[in-house]
């Protein structure tokens, strides 16, 4: 999130008369703030900015089956801390820690984990707790996110202890009693080159194609982000991924459209070597074929979730790294996704992978991110603000008032970036800017929270013009 560290942060004003009256600095006004976990990728670990360097795992058969042990063994640990708190009213964080050293006791496979691990664990099972809290004392409509048992966790997460890294960087040691050993590190990060103490974290992650290691490395990123002049506002969509003010869209990608075919043959070929009656009357184990059908199919899948990460990681970057403002539309997902006949479409695009990771270079780069809501923004005309009414179907938008013809969705995101630069101006000391639910002042008029002339005064090709930065308070 953004943050405001002067009194008065510059605003934006159109420049008509030279195209390059944009200040060739960056915005000084803002800063990039940790979030909540303080991570500096998405998704990282808590205690401040962290970059996470991944290598894959060459290790023998029985040490691979040492890691399943470790794995099996921190699930454990979380499930029994859960059902601690279940069972008992009133258990507090460090009642979960003091349960771990119980457990320790009591087990002997998990006196054999980490310590830390075990507390890692731990922790992991009271942020579950803590967010079924939140939601609570929030009021969230539906359901609370209780927290539920863990069935298939993939990873074990040691702290500062537990492994020992060797000095060419390629060799990882685990020293807890699982007994894992030595193991070769595959990739091209130069971790050797970091002092020891930085590694704050190590993660063993188990998925389809092998056994990963994640080295959480306390240290930040910088960029230094390259003035453009040119803000921009962003309209998410299915038919294109995104369409931009300025006219320009990105295709939709659609990796599992591509890949449904051959997910499906594997998915029958599962479902033909399963056999229920193993699992209902003996009990035993499905057979070797249907394991083999099984990590094809998982194989399959992982595929098409690294190549919307590709993808998503690097359409945010060059949108981040080339503009100055990023207005979007803050649409919900969640909410969407309950159009069964749009679910597997929106899930394919992965708008809000892609809008984390644009949160995330934002940060980097100290570039203001604004939500705009979502209402009236295709409804109302970019040019003079009077509402269209127009159905899904409808991709052109005709104004019977002031006549402009445009694409659907450019013209939403003319609206976007207008709306956005209009809370820019009116409210630049206002916290809902920086990604609230609704981060402009209303005004009345046309339901936008600005009137038909401010609208208008915008002009139809206003989001495709430079701004100027103008003085505090100008």
């Amino acid at each position: 999130m953004l943050q405001n560290t002067d009194q008065k942060a510059p605003g934006f004003s159109r420049g008509r008369n030279d195209p390059s009256l944009l200040d060739q600095e960056p915005l000084s006004g803002y800063h990039v703030a940790s979030r909540g976990q303080g991570s500096n990728t998405p998704g990282g670990s808590e205690g401040g900015p962290m970059l996470v360097f991944e290598y894959k795992m060459d290790a023998a058969q029985a040490q691979y089956a040492r890691m399943d042990e470790a794995i099996r063994s921190a699930q454990f640990v979380r499930n029994k801390c859960l059902r601690l708190w279940m069972d008992t009213p009133g258990t507090s964080a460090n009642d979960l820690q003091v349960h771990c050293s119980q457990l320790a006791h009591d087990f002997p496979f998990a006196a054999q984990l980490n310590s830390q691990a075990r507390q890692a664990r731990s922790a992991l099972a009271w942020r579950a707790i803590s967010r079924f809290y939140a939601n609570c004392q929030a009021k969230v409509p539906g359901k609370k996110d209780y927290p539920c048992f863990q069935h298939n966790n993939r990873s074990v997460e040691y702290k500062v202890t537990g492994w020992k890294l060797d000095p060419d960087g390629r060799h990882l040691t685990f020293t807890d009693g699982c007994d894992i050993g030595r193991v070769r590190l595959i990739g091209t990060r130069s971790i050797e080159t970091l002092p020891l103490d930085q590694i704050k974290r190590v993660r063993l992650v188990r998925r389809a194609d092998g056994y990963y290691v994640q080295c959480c490395v306390d240290a930040e990123r910088h960029v230094e982000h390259v003035p453009t002049g040119q803000p921009v506002g962003i309209d998410l969509g299915l038919r294109v991924f995104s369409t931009d003010s300025a006219g320009k869209t990105v295709e939709t990608p659609r990796f599992l459209r591509k890949a449904e075919r051959r997910i499906k043959r594997l998915q029958r070929q599962v479902s033909r070597k399963y056999r229920p009656e193993r699992r209902k009357q003996a009990k035993q184990p499905q057979s070797h074929n249907y394991r083999k059908a099984r990590k094809k199919l998982a194989k399959a899948h992982l595929k098409v979730q690294r190549q919307r990460e590709d993808f998503a990681r690097k359409a945010a970057s060059a949108l981040v790294s080339s503009h100055d403002l990023i207005a979007y539309e803050a649409v919900q997902i969640r909410n969407l996704v309950k159009n069964h006949r749009l679910a597997k479409s929106l899930h394919d695009a992965a708008w809000g992978r892609f809008l984390l990771w644009v949160g995330y270079y934002v940060r980097l780069h100290g570039v203001p991110l604004i939500a705009v809501p979502p209402q009236y923004t295709t409804q109302a005309c970019s040019g003079c603000g009077t509402l269209v009414q127009k159905t899904l179907s409808t991709r052109t938008h005709v104004c019977w008032h002031c006549g402009l013809i445009l694409d659907r969705d450019e013209h939403a995101a003319r609206n976007i970036l207008a709306l956005a630069l209009v809370s820019w101006r009116t409210s630049p000391h206002s916290p809902r800017l920086l990604g609230g639910s609704r981060p402009y002042r209303r005004a009345g008029g046309n339901g936008l929270g600005m009137t038909e002339r401010t609208l208008g005064d915008m002009g139809p090709l206003a989001c495709s013009e430079r701004w100027e930065r103008v003085k505090p308070g100008g």
